[in-house]
């Protein structure tokens, strides 16, 4: 009597959903072995239980639910109506932990697994595509789920569990994660091709602090780097548009609505100049990221390795 009262109490209304799904998970395999099998014994022979430990479950279940599930014949059971509707959600639950389970296996699968890898849009169009193309020369299979991204996103979204890895600027230094510089690229002064500025082939940043620049928005990392760099050059830039992507940025220059500090494109990009900045250092370093303490599986150790295999090479030339 004492047992089901503190049965009662836990599963009132009042109860807390967490707490009914720690007290029936356990039993809801052999529940659904007894009532695919319909018979105690040939499911406990099924699940490799004993007998005794099966029909106590089975039991403890209908007096924790406070509904009665089978109706005994002698060795055998059926289900009763009840039993039947909790068999549909049962089964359903199964199932989908069942999926969870196989999809966490084959991610973590050294052949066939899968990284979730973050990267700054400035390396997507052919620094990232060059680092699969050569990590899948000695694994083909890996697969990958690419996010592109600023550098601030991207690290919540390894805090977030979202992802293994990323490339981003600046290398962050954060008591949770561990970054490690893998190469430099260095920032060009873009001046459109009609600007007095273009016949020069180099420039003192401090030479352009009369300009109007065009910049990618606050807690993107090259804005950072480009309002510190325009101070140390002595100047606040004045800025005229803010967008999220540097090829758009690289455009509005094009059409004549400002200067901007970019890294060197993909590909050449009519209607502007690229000057090279020889004071202050005009340059980004480029790292890679990961949550300190995460256990990587197989392929995301691999894909690391590589990575760190290309400090000093990351980049095309």
């Amino acid at each position: 009597m004492e047992h089901q009262q503190r049965s009662a109490k836990r599963l009132s209304p009042d109860s807390d959903t967490g707490d009914m799904t720690m007290l029936l998970a356990p039993r809801l395999a052999y529940f659904a072995g007894v009532a695919r099998t319909e018979h105690v014994t040939g499911a406990a022979q099924e699940l490799n239980v004993p007998q005794s430990t099966l029909s106590r479950a089975m039991a403890r279940l209908e007096q924790d639910l406070g509904v009665g599930l089978f109706t005994r014949h002698g060795r055998t059971v059926s289900l009763t109506p009840a039993g039947r509707t909790f068999l549909t959600s049962v089964e359903r639950a199964l199932a989908e932990v069942q999926r969870a389970a196989d999809e966490v296996r084959a991610d973590a699968d050294p052949t066939t697994g899968k990284v979730a890898f973050g990267f700054l849009h400035t390396m997507g169009a052919e620094t990232v595509p060059g680092l699969l193309q050569a990590f899948r020369a000695d694994h083909p299979r890996v697969r990958f789920s690419l996010v592109q991204n600023y550098g601030e996103a991207m690290i919540e979204k390894l805090r977030a569990g979202e992802l293994d890895l990323c490339l981003t600027s600046p290398v962050p230094d954060a008591p949770d994660l561990v970054a490690r510089r893998l190469d430099e690229q260095k920032l060009r002064l873009v001046v459109p091709a009609d600007h007095p500025l273009a016949a020069r082939k180099r420039i003192r940043l401090a030479e352009a602090a009369d300009e109007t620049f065009v910049t990618l928005e606050p807690g993107y990392g090259l804005r950072r780097i480009t309002d510190d760099l325009c101070k140390e050059a002595g100047f606040r830039p004045r800025i005229a548009f803010e967008g999220e992507e540097a090829e758009t940025l690289r455009g509005l220059v094009a059409a004549g609505l400002g200067v901007a500090l970019l890294p060197p494109p993909a590909f050449p990009r009519p209607g502007v100049v690229e000057l090279t900045v020889t004071a202050p250092r005009a340059a980004r370093e480029i790292g890679v990221a990961w949550l300190d303490g995460h256990p990587d599986t197989p392929p995301v150790a691999a894909f690391k390795k590589f990575l760190l295999s290309r400090r000093g090479n990351l980049l095309p030339t």
